[in-house]
């Protein structure tokens, strides 16, 4: 074991680094290890966007304090069984040996490991076991995914109970912290200028810096909209389409009928998917794909809906099966095209090939929103892009959109029915479980219809796309980007598809390279924010008509459609939005009646 052998870890460990970066640290785990030297702090929080090699900079300071004797042994705390191992064999590389399989029931391990790998919920089982072992030898203290520690008030007692006196704690995260206001144990808080505390990072790497510096890839979010139809309990049949504006529960039901494998819709994402995929595949060859469902039966139906689409059978995960790490493990080795797993993979799990993803659950958090699209992101040569797939929901939309926010966590935050980081459906402490999980909700109701329309994409906080129907051609324009591309090109390829789709629609053609070439008023809008902007005022409006008129939010937006002509809110253009705010604007002035 020696600081030597674990500088030359894989930054990018286990797979290898991408281009230029092997057989040295990254610039941001060398900043950040120069940090905690320079300090040598007890605690220390690092925060990096998936896919930037935090087991590597963390290896590195165990090397470190092992080698100058600061430390005597190592404790790594992580999520689930699969990256205990994952752990212990990364630091198999570096000559320190990891026991994976201790437990509290057999209270020790072998003179040959130097330390031990457990999970959160074993450490919550034996804490004072574990506060002796840390009493009794020097040990630094590794807490992988540290907002784990929150999951449960006994979890985080456990975790404090249990390392209080480690001589060093290391606490990773990969992800925006919890939106819950329960403290994380060994995470430091300060007060902002509104006196609100938050978590303070002592060393933060995201994801737009990584993207900048080719750390980790691109994410092209291609988002379905399409017609749903369901009935209720009470045996009312309600039709909606997916990604206009409706009330919460409508978007939840709407969304559930999507998911619905009986329906087309799932059929028709799963298959346009699949043709992304073989795409990318034509410069990586290896690439794969991953659909994350909600529970054991959707997964099963998706897994014989793509054995029909590609003629192969997928890897199925599901988090019962005893099995599950070696499959993924023989996934991640080898060059099957799809893996279809319910939610166990989507939190720091490593399978570097995955390059196309279908966003196949109604988790809404954007916590597990970050870790799932983390399982794509991950770079191994210039180029590389990663293709997600997602209902035209109006949350996974802005979360898609703000992919490169920084997050903290934050504590004396009030709770709000309409915060999008509120507790909705308890899932904070849910949503990373491995478990089978069917209920999406109380209300019960019956999926009836569901067909899949294209509606945009979006990449590098624009929007590109008009809405077109499955298996169209201007839907294959946008699947038929090719797989390796710089950023730049994309966004160059993107513009283009965008102007040959409009003058397809108009009945003109697009001669070859061209880019929008219209009056500056009806040039789409590329910004996701300004079409943000334009669809709150837009509903501000019908809501504050509603109001006045007593006509129903859904009976409003028909009616300024069928005045103003375009599709949903959802997919409108700015200027079809702005002539729809002009015309309710006309109704609350009493200049137009409405029809």
């Amino acid at each position: 074991m020696s600081t030597n052998a674990a500088s030359h870890l894989s930054p990018a460990y286990p797979d290898r680094a991408p281009w230029g970066t092997a057989g040295k640290l990254r610039a941001w785990q060398q900043a950040a290890l120069d940090e905690y030297l320079r300090r040598e702090p007890r605690d220390f929080l690092a925060v990096a966007t998936p896919g930037a090699g935090k087991t590597t900079f963390a290896l590195r300071i165990a090397t470190e304090l092992l080698d100058r004797h600061i430390v005597q042994q190592i404790t790594v705390v992580a999520p689930t069984e699969h990256l205990k191992h994952q752990w212990s064999e990364a630091a198999k590389k570096v000559g320190i040996g990891i026991d994976p399989t201790y437990s509290g029931s057999s209270g020790g391990t072998s003179r040959d490991y130097t330390g031990i790998a457990v999970t959160y919920a074993g450490v919550a089982a034996h804490p004072m076991l574990h506060r002796s072992r840390v009493e009794n030898r020097r040990t630094l203290v590794i807490l992988d995914e540290i907002h784990h520690a929150g999951d449960a008030l006994a979890w985080g007692d456990a975790i404090s109970e249990a390392f209080e006196p480690a001589a060093r704690r290391l606490a990773l995260t990969g992800t925006p912290f919890r939106s819950d206001i329960a403290q994380i144990p060994f995470v430091g808080y300060a007060p902002d200028a509104e006196g609100i505390r938050r978590s303070v990072a002592d060393y933060s790497y995201g994801y737009g810096a990584a993207l900048a510096d080719g750390v980790v890839r691109p994410v092209i979010f291609l988002s379905y909209a399409g017609q749903m139809r369901w009935r209720t309990k009470a045996g009312d049949e309600i039709a909606a389409s997916l990604g206009e504006p409706m009330t919460q529960d409508a978007v939840s039901q709407a969304w559930r009928t999507a998911l619905d494998p009986a329906g087309n819709w799932m059929q028709a994402v799963l298959r346009a998917a699949d043709k992304r995929l073989t795409e990318v595949r034509k410069a990586v060859s290896d690439a794969g794909a991953l659909v994350i469902a909600t529970d054991h039966f959707a997964a099963r139906a998706y897994a014989k809906m793509l054995r029909d689409i590609t003629g192969q059978s997928p890897t199925v995960v599901l988090s019962d099966d005893p099995k599950a790490s070696s499959k993924i493990e023989k996934f991640s080795e080898g060059e099957d095209r799809w893996m279809v797993a319910v939610r166990m993979v989507s939190e720091g799990v490593d399978v570097p090939r995955l390059a196309v993803g279908v966003y196949a659950t109604s988790i809404s958090t954007p916590l597990f929103f970050a870790q799932a699209v983390g399982r794509f992101v991950r770079a191994r040569r210039r180029g590389e892009t990663a293709s997600v797939f997602l209902p035209s929901v109006p949350m996974l939309v802005q979360f898609a959109n703000e992919l490169e926010l920084q997050r903290d966590h934050i504590l004396d935050r009030k709770k709000r029915d309409d915060d999008m980081w509120s507790e909705e459906e308890d899932l904070l402490a849910d949503a990373n479980a491995e478990k089978n999980e069917t209920d999406l909700g109380e209300f019960k109701f019956e999926a009836l219809e569901s067909e899949a329309t294209f509606d945009r994409v979006m990449f590098d906080g624009g929007e590109y796309g008009l809405a077109a129907e499955a298996g169209s051609a201007d839907e294959a324009d946008y699947l038929g980007i090719p797989g390796l591309l710089e950023p730049e090109h994309v966004r160059t390829l993107l513009q283009k598809r965008q102007t040959r789709q409009i003058a397809r629609q108009r009945g003109q053609q697009a001669p070859d390279g061209a880019v929008p070439n219209l009056p500056a008023q009806e040039r789409p809008v590329v910004s996701h924010q300004q079409l943000l902007s334009l669809r709150k005022e837009l509903h501000t409006l019908v809501g504050a008509w509603h109001h006045q008129s007593g006509l129903p939010h859904g009976v409003i937006h028909n009616d300024l459609r069928r005045s103003c002509g375009g599709p949903p809110a959802a997919q409108a253009t700015a200027v079809e939005l702005r002539a729809r705010i002009d015309k309710v604007r006309a109704w609350a002035a009493g200049r137009e009646k409405q029809r």
